[in-house]
Parts: C-alpha cells; structure tokens; sequence
C-alpha cells in the first residue's frame, strides 16, 4: 500500500503525519518512508530518530525527489508491505508522481480560510491525477485543531464541500507534544512523559487511514 501525505500548501503538517504514521506502521510492517520533499525534513526526522534508538529507525528511509518518485515508488512497492511518502506543499513534478501511484492520498489541512481554499485547487490536482490513476482514494483531515469553538467543525463542513476529498472522521491538535517529540526523531506514541490526548489524536487518524487503506 502507498500512502501520500501531500496538498499544495506548506505548513500544514504534512511531515509530521507522514513520519508518525510511518512510526505506527512499522510496528508490525515493514515500511518504507520516501522524501520527496528538497527540505529533506523526513530525511532529518529520520537521522535523529537513528541516534535516538542507537542507531535502528525502524522502517527504511530514501530519498527521492521530482518524476523519479513514480518510477522508484512502483519499482520499490514490490520490496516493501507499504510506503508513506512525505512530498513537498506545492504543485510539483514530485506531488503529481506521487499522486499518480499512491493507492491513498491524505490532505492535512488548517481551520483557515486560506487552507480552504487550496485544497480546492488540490482537488483539482486529484481529479487530473485519478485520469492516470482511478483507483486513488483522497482523504483531508484538520491539523493543529483550535482548542475550542466551532472553527473546526466549520472547515470540516467547507472541506466536505470538495467534491474530490473525503473528510476523516479525526483531527489533529495543536499540541507541543508533536513538535517535542519530533525534536528526539520520535512519533508522539513514543514520546515521554506522554501526552494522553496527543496519542489519542495520532491513534484516530492512523485507524482511520488504515479503514480507507483496507477499502482500497
């Protein structure tokens, strides 16, 4: 199975959902975890996680950037049980490779308006994509959720009116837990001390995108 984390708007989160659900997986998976994105951020992640655990991530990690994502992804889906790739927020060569092998594609977005209004354009960038590949399945989900207030369920209801997503029953807080955790190389499920909410946060919307994995 691959599964893209991508949109074509930075900030959103989207290499902190791919690292952690990378982490998850590879519990009992073995997983490969792609960059495809010039910051190299994932890459990052993934060297400190190294010298957190002595030198063992846990998952193999690449880096691979531009049109190469397609043909390096379909040669390596043989090798490995899934892949998550972490591609870069804009339309790009690399974010349009990626969409046209991945089985499921994630789109984190903010409760803002300016977010709203990419993944109406990354709708499009779906639609285009299924041309090539009809069987992608597309899925957006709210990060860094207000911690109150009906801004979250609103952009959910605004998200739900692109026709090409499918809103996640799940949502990501605005938590320091994340970003801490990320500091050390490590998904928020291992960090400690724990933040109970944080792990509950990231446990929702893994068994959510395992449901549409599994449908797919």
């Amino acid at each position: 199975m691959i599964i893209a984390l991508a949109g074509i708007k930075g900030g959103v989160g989207k290499t902190t959902t791919a690292v952690n659900v990378a982490v998850l997986l590879s519990r009992d998976r073995d997983v490969l975890l792609v960059d495809g994105d010039d910051q190299a951020s994932s890459t990052d992640f993934t060297a400190v996680r190294r010298e957190t655990r002595g030198g063992e991530a846990g998952y193999t990690a690449v880096q691979i950037l531009g049109a190469n994502i397609r043909a390096e992804g379909l040669r390596l889906r043989e090798k490995f049980e899934d892949i998550v790739i972490d591609v870069g927020g804009r339309d790009s060569a690399g974010q349009r490779a990626a969409l046209s092998i991945a089985d499921v594609v994630a789109v984190p977005f903010l409760p803002s308006s300016f977010d709203l209004w990419a993944l109406e354009n990354m709708g499009k960038l779906i639609e285009e994509a299924r041309a090539f590949n009809d069987h992608l399945r597309a899925v957006t989900f709210v990060n860094r959720a207000d911690p109150q207030g009906r801004d979250n369920d609103e952009a959910r209801e605004l998200a739900a009116e692109v026709p090409q997503l499918s809103v996640l029953d799940a949502q990501l807080g605005n938590r320091k837990a994340f970003r801490s955790a990320a500091s050390q190389g490590l998904g928020v499920t291992e960090y400690r001390p724990t933040d109970a909410k944080a792990v509950a946060e990231m446990e929702a919307l893994f068994r959510c995108l395992c449901d549409v994995t599994a449908t797919s």
